[in-house]
């Protein structure tokens, strides 16, 4: 399921192919930005958390600043090559990366890379820190303690210990979302249990939980497992959960 488009052409008529059993819809949860989120509360950084504590577009935030132009002034192309940065970040993002997936020259993209790093010194500071422990313990750790253990990173060889370095960085918030969706997995399936409700838990996406659940519970069961899912992890910013509902995949949002 990993594998089954959610753009293209033929995206929709694919996912319309898979269908509930008669008397059920599909319920799905998908958390909003959940690294991003993780990323502000690992860095501590002024305006990621003041963004996300108070529901803020962090895109076009971002791109405001970066741009050096009021938000209502912020255009498509500008929120893009935001975008491409926040979560580009995470994985190491190069000059060179972002030029390929923007289009602009590698200059400008060196420039909008460095201006980001100024506007959220925190985590600069917090990716600098994050490879120099890891350096010395050989592992990094999620937000619940989890470790990945990065022989890489010690490498004399400078590309594999760079790619030892993303892994570091990239560990903390795709490690720690993947931990807090299992956290909610389980807390969901205790609710469901305990209420004994006729749903069931079909699929995990990446960030988003699908379930098959009697057609007349939908109504109540959505916002209590959007609760349990947005409790499943105390962070320095909200965690949020989007969710839809609908009579096959194709319905899904």
């Amino acid at each position: 399921m990993q594998n089954i488009p959610q753009k293209g052409e033929f995206a929709k008529a694919i996912r319309s192919a898979f269908v509930p059993e008669d008397g059920y819809v599909f319920v799905s949860f998908d958390y909003s930005q959940i690294e991003l989120r993780i990323l502000a509360h690992l860095t501590g950084d002024a305006a990621l958390v003041d963004a996300y504590s108070k529901g803020l577009d962090i895109h076009t935030q971002t791109a405001s600043k970066v741009f050096g132009v009021p938000e209502e002034d912020v255009d498509s192309k500008m929120r893009r090559m935001a975008k491409a940065v926040n979560f580009g970040i995470i994985y190491g993002l190069s000059a060179y990366g972002l030029s390929r997936d923007t289009g602009v020259n590698p200059k400008e993209a060196q420039i909008f890379i460095d201006k980001y790093f100024a506007t959220y010194g925190g985590v600069k500071t917090f990716i600098a820190e994050t490879v120099e422990e890891a350096k010395r313990n050989g592992f990094a750790k999620t937000i619940f303690g989890r470790k990945r253990f990065i022989s890489d990173i010690k490498s004399r060889n400078r590309t594999v210990a760079m790619k030892g370095e993303r892994v570091a960085v990239n560990t903390q918030m795709q490690g720690s979302a993947a931990d807090i969706i299992k956290v909610a997995m389980l807390n969901c399936d205790k609710y469901i249990k305990e209420n004994k409700l006729d749903a069931h838990l079909i699929l995990q996406l990446h960030d988003e939980l699908v379930f098959e659940v009697r057609q007349e519970l939908a109504d109540s069961f959505f916002p209590a497992v959007k609760d349990i899912m947005e409790s499943a992890a105390s962070l320095r910013v909200p965690l949020s959960v989007n969710g839809s509902t609908g009579k096959n995949l194709g319905e899904l949002k």
